[in-house]
């Protein structure tokens, strides 16, 4: 017994991040596509494009049109060249999803313990326990799940910039090249380069000498960076297509109002990027930061505070909240678009996508402290602080929690014998459902519309779609495809807005402002009217209307009810409508 408990109080961390590890993907394993996935962003939008190149073979294809938004340029849509998008390429998609999931927390490990095992050296044994646990919750975290591998990394990319402004290496330097195939430009690439043009100016002032490694780095990563995401900077700079992007309306907010969007970015950050920070990160190293500067103060060592690890990592969180800030100040956005016109529509707010390595990097920083102080007491505060911030991460339910999700909504449904209104992964594709359909009506690429459900879904299922969700395509399609919602938005204001002011999601809106494409299973809809101008449908091709909703002014619209479908398997019943 004495045995086990000296093991267990050696390797506590170990068996807490093993047990940790084991939750997920036991509950994964045990659930499969019975899991809660999340939707928003996610399975509407990454996963049903991944399955379109894979139904359509066109993975590695040019020059061809894919079966969405009437056909769109394959340029259009991720990379091949990227290890999340790959494992799409040879696994099925559902695994596929999972095994990005664990690459995710993996990379996230890896690379945090790596850069602390490299900046502490001979003393990275005395924190052992505390790098791995934060690295376990920095690799949980609940990003967004396309992005995820690229959210994790960021401690890697900086370790390989680190050894080469020390010791430079034709190895550490294709570690740089080859990064982006874990990142993306539009997310992360562009604001990491502009860091390392920062670090090139601070280092050649700091130095007294040009940091020729840094600049190579930099050219080197921007290289990588064009190479392999060769589609989207083809597209950005020598397509002649005007997109949507130039007629995006973004916000044009108070000095008051951007103050309130840094703070809210600064304490609870936004949906792409909900790190759990609030509830215990950002309360501690707060503390940790006024006693650290206040013993400064104390000591009469000012200069201290201007150097201090913890304070520059707060100083850039606070830099990234800001710009973010900036974003919504129209004058300030204008600016940076007369500099760089290809920025036009480009959400350069993005630099707190940085901002969990940085929240937990600095909560590793603060907690290190207590380790220094060799106080057994304080040593075991800071064990469980880690552990508390992990647990947080685990069990706090978030957007994109797929952990939390799938543990309590299957929960719920054994424990209360009922069915939840969300749908998990198997039900909201409905693949047998679909199959079925097609088989019966002998489809043959006929081009459709979703009505009360994602139009990802049809995708998804091999069906070719007017509609559909994506960040850029023409801004002529755009206004083709208003044309047949146009009945739809003169009577629904906050549709038409939404439209009009982005355009992303060119769907078929309800004309009562209701939500029609909610992935629930029941969407609680008062209206079940269709206003759309049929004859503008046609025109773009639209033959048939994938409706879980039963029309009632079909006959007016001259749609045909072609029948009526459902399955077991599904909670979908579709009426199937065709414009003859």
């Amino acid at each position: 017994m004495e045995r086990i408990k000296t093991f267990v109080l050696k390797n506590w961390y170990i068996l807490f991040v093993v047990m940790l590890l084991c939750m997920q993907a036991g509950v994964f394993l045990i659930f499969r596509e019975g899991s809660y996935i999340q939707v928003h962003d996610n399975l509407d939008l990454f996963a049903s494009q991944l399955q379109i190149m894979k139904n359509t073979d066109t993975f590695f294809a040019h020059d061809v049109l894919l079966p969405m938004l009437g056909g769109i340029s394959r340029n259009n849509f991720g990379s091949e060249f990227s290890l999340y998008n790959i494992l799409f390429y040879f696994l099925p998609n559902f695994w596929a999803y999972m095994a990005g999931y664990a690459l995710k927390i993996a990379i996230g490990i890896f690379s945090f313990c790596l850069l602390a095992k490299d900046v502490y050296g001979e003393k990275y044994e005395n924190y052992r326990p505390l790098v791995l646990v934060v690295a376990t919750a920095y690799g949980l975290i609940p990003v967004f799940p396309a992005y995820g591998i690229a959210f994790t990394s960021v401690p890697l990319i900086v370790y390989l910039l680190r050894r080469i402004y020390i010791q430079p290496n034709k190895w550490l330097y294709l570690g740089v090249f080859l990064y982006p195939l874990l990142s993306y430009f539009s997310y992360f690439g562009i604001f990491l380069l502009a860091y390392v043009v920062l670090a090139v100016v601070i280092l050649w002032i700091r130095d007294k000498r040009f940091p020729k490694g840094i600049m190579l780095s930099l050219f080197l990563l921007a290289a990588g960076y064009i190479a392999f995401e060769h589609r989207l900077f083809k597209e950005m700079l020598f397509s002649d297509v005007v997109t949507i992007r130039g007629s995006m309306v973004s916000a044009d907010l108070s000095l008051a109002e951007n103050l309130k969007s840094v703070w809210a970015v600064f304490t609870a950050t936004n949906f792409h990027e909900q790190d759990s920070h609030l509830y215990l990160v950002l309360p501690v190293c707060l503390i940790g930061l006024v006693l650290i500067n206040f013993g400064y103060i104390r000591s009469k060592e000012f200069r201290k505070i201007l150097t201090d690890s913890c304070n520059l990592v707060l100083g850039l969180i606070v830099f990234n909240c800001i710009v973010y800030g900036l974003y919504d100040w129209k004058a300030f956005r204008d600016l940076v678009e007369a500099i760089v016109p290809q920025l036009t529509g480009f959400q350069f707010n993005r630099f707190t996508f940085f901002n969990p390595f940085l929240w937990y990097a600095l909560l590793f920083l603060i907690v290190k402290r207590m380790y220094d102080s060799r106080k057994k007491m304080l040593i075991w505060v800071a064990n469980g602080i880690v552990m508390a911030a992990a647990l947080i991460v685990m069990f706090k339910p978030q957007m994109y929690n797929d952990f939390y999700n799938t543990c309590y909504y299957n929960a719920y449904s054994i424990l209360k014998r009922t069915q939840v209104n969300d749908l998990n992964y198997e039900e909201y594709y409905s693949q047998d459902l679909f199959t079925y359909i097609k088989e019966e009506i002998d489809y043959d690429g006929e081009w459709s519309a979703a009505y009360g459900l994602n139009p990802a879904i049809l995708q998804y299922n091999g069906i070719a779609t007017v509609d559909g969700y994506l960040g850029m395509y023409s801004q002529e399609y755009k206004e083709a495809f208003r044309k047949v919602i146009a009945p739809a938005l003169e009577t629904a204001p906050g549709n038409r807005i939404y439209f009009d002011n982005w355009g992303a999601r060119a769907y078929l809106f309800s004309g009562a402002d209701e939500s029609t494409y909610a992935p629930y299973r029941d969407l609680g809809l008062t209206d079940n009217s269709l206003q759309i101008d049929t004859e503008a449908y046609k025109a773009i091709g639209g033959q048939y209307i994938f409706s879980r909703i039963e029309l009632s002014n079909s006959e007016e619209l001259g749609l045909v009810l072609k029948g009526v479908y459902s399955r077991d398997s599904s909670p979908y019943t579709i009426y199937l409508y065709e414009a003859p």
